[in-house]
């Protein structure tokens, strides 16, 4: 009597292996197709390299904290003055002035 419980129990999880192994098959298969299908929509594209790690993305942050107040500065100049040539001079400036900031706020010593 144990022992046909023990062989039904032993059956029962070679089932659920096997019904675990399919699925995992299945999904190997979708992530290959979803792969390839992405291969071939941006392969034609050139491949673009990050540098990753703490140093980077911390230089990324700052880069962006930048653009942030450059673009806010160019968005108060058009609001207040409603002038278009202001903007575009304020736009130019921001361009200019934007290698300035980002070494007077980030600055290393």
């Amino acid at each position: 009597m144990a022992a046909g419980a023990r062989a039904r129990a032993r059956a029962e999880r070679e089932r659920l292996s096997a019904l675990a192994a399919a699925e995992r098959e299945a999904s190997a298969a979708r992530d290959a197709r979803r792969r390839a299908r992405r291969a071939r929509l941006t392969g034609w594209l050139p491949r673009r390299s990050r540098p990753g790690g703490v140093l980077a993305e911390k230089r990324r942050a700052q880069q962006r904290a930048t653009v942030a107040v450059l673009v806010a500065a160019c968005l108060v100049v058009l609001l207040l003055t409603r002038s278009w040539p202001a903007f575009a001079l304020a736009v130019v400036a921001s361009v200019l002035v934007g290698p300035v900031l980002y070494i007077v706020l980030f600055r290393k010593g």
